[in-house]
């Protein structure tokens, strides 16, 4: 694989991530809360025209509603996620030929099939 390539991947690793850690942060700042949409914000004026243009209230699928339902999971989620991310970093990786992921080069599952036979 090429240096190109490893970096067009990288790149898009780093991207997704940050977009994924970023949007609380962002749906936060314009007035998205989890705990609903903070009022004076760009978020309440955009549900204010949202409400108007459809006869009073917000419809549901639209992008206000979206935006408001994300800034309600990304909490979570992002949370969750992170988390996640972290765990993994520690998650010992089987070696290869190994199948019991002890960590060690042997397959100790023969081992334990040899012990059951004896009893």
């Amino acid at each position: 694989m090429s240096l190109g390539k490893v970096a067009a991947i990288a790149g898009g690793t780093v991207g997704a991530v940050g977009a994924v850690a970023l949007a609380p942060v962002v749906l936060t700042s314009i007035g998205f809360t989890s705990a609903g949409v903070a009022a004076g914000s760009f978020a309440a004026s955009m549900m204010s025209s949202a409400a108007i243009a459809n006869g009073g209230s917000v419809a549901a699928g639209s992008v206000v509603a979206v935006l408001q339902s994300a800034a309600v999971a990304s909490v979570g989620a992002g949370v969750g996620a992170a988390v996640g991310w972290v765990t993994s970093l520690f998650k010992k990786k089987p070696k290869h030929g190994d199948n019991d992921d002890d960590g060690d080069d042997g397959d100790d599952d023969e081992q334990v099939l040899k012990n059951k036979n004896k009893e």
